[in-house]
């Protein structure tokens, strides 16, 4: 589910669960943004309907009555929408507990810390410890990237921004305007999918490649959100996980150790290189580039060639 129906749903849910009389459409409609920007009535309307569908779908009870004003009203009333008591065993409590230490950014220390002391408010004793046999486990999403907390606030708060962004092919970056969706992270790299604007079209970032600030630019989206963004899907293809061939490299020992967990064969060349065979799909070129003077493509000739292309516009950069 994208943030922005998320937030939506989550609001929605907040104003039936927070009223003490049934609140109208109108009402509804002017307290949330979200229906504030809808372009007519229709359009929100069908917004509403949908929203209050998924509700209740995902369990919320939402009643409709009159309200004092004649006007046909909604609440969930909290005595209708009460959770059972949570029961946790200990390898459940073990799980919540690491995924609870996952984040280490300041920003979410505080969330993880609290969900931690509901885990054991719902019945975890003090005596036994979250984490069982894995208390020696440490999980972490790595985050060095300094543009990852302004984008993670600008995907939630759905702000437009600005960066500085760097291609492979490119020796120099460019400016890049960007509505962000949704961040990601894939095989030890942060990504962040939305529409650039300049180009028109959805595209995937890999922060590591911006430079400089992110600034925000506190205007409206003008692309629609996607209920679902494949981040994991459109890097994938970048590094041929969609591959229907299959190339062959040259690779010096103890370097590109991802290629080497791709390589369908090995083979020594003496030398300080060996031979792999791995598969090749579409942006495959991009990523080899990565690895710079530590490969060289052997076949086939297109894509050696595409490599090629990319290492001569870096060096005229």
């Amino acid at each position: 589910m994208a943030i922005a129906k998320a937030e939506r749903l989550m609001n929605l849910a907040l104003c039936l669960l927070g009223t003490r009389r049934p609140l109208s459409k109108r009402e509804l409609r002017e307290s949330i943004e979200a229906y504030l920007e809808a372009a007519s009535d229709d359009a929100f309307n069908r917004m509403f309907e949908r929203d209050k569908d998924d509700l209740r779908e995902l369990g919320l009870v939402i009643e409709t009555v009159e309200n004092l004003e004649g006007e046909v009203g909604y609440l969930a009333r909290r005595d209708s929408n009460r959770l059972p008591a949570i029961t946790l065993d200990a390898e459940e409590a073990a799980a919540l507990g690491l995924a609870a230490k996952v984040w280490q950014q300041a920003r979410l220390a505080g969330a993880a810390s609290g969900a931690l002391q509901k885990l054991r408010a719902a019945g975890l004793p003090e005596d036994v410890d979250p984490y069982g046999a894995h208390s020696a486990l440490e999980p972490r999403i790595p985050v060095h990237e300094a543009a990852f907390e302004p984008l993670m606030l600008a995907c939630r708060d759905r702000r437009p921004v600005v960066f500085d962004y760097r291609k492979a092919t490119a020796a120099q970056p460019e400016p890049r305007h960007v509505e962000p969706w949704a961040l990601e992270c894939w095989r030890g790299h942060w990504y962040l999918a939305g529409w650039d604007r300049d180009r028109g079209a959805e595209r995937v970032f890999r922060l590591s490649r911006i430079t400089g600030k992110v600034r925000s630019r506190g205007t409206r989206y003008t692309a629609p959100v996607p209920d679902v963004v494949t981040v994991r899907e459109t890097v994938a293809s970048w590094a041929g996980e969609s591959a229907d061939r299959s190339a062959r490299i040259r690779l010096r020992t103890d370097a590109g150790y991802p290629l080497r967990a791709k390589a369908t064969s090995v083979r020594e060349l003496g030398g300080g290189w060996e031979e792999l065979e791995i598969p090749y799909g579409h942006g495959l070129d991009a990523w080899l580039v990565e690895f710079g003077a530590d490969v060289v493509v052997l076949e086939p000739a297109e894509l050696r060639a595409d490599v090629v292309d990319r290492l001569r516009a870096v060096a005229k950069g």
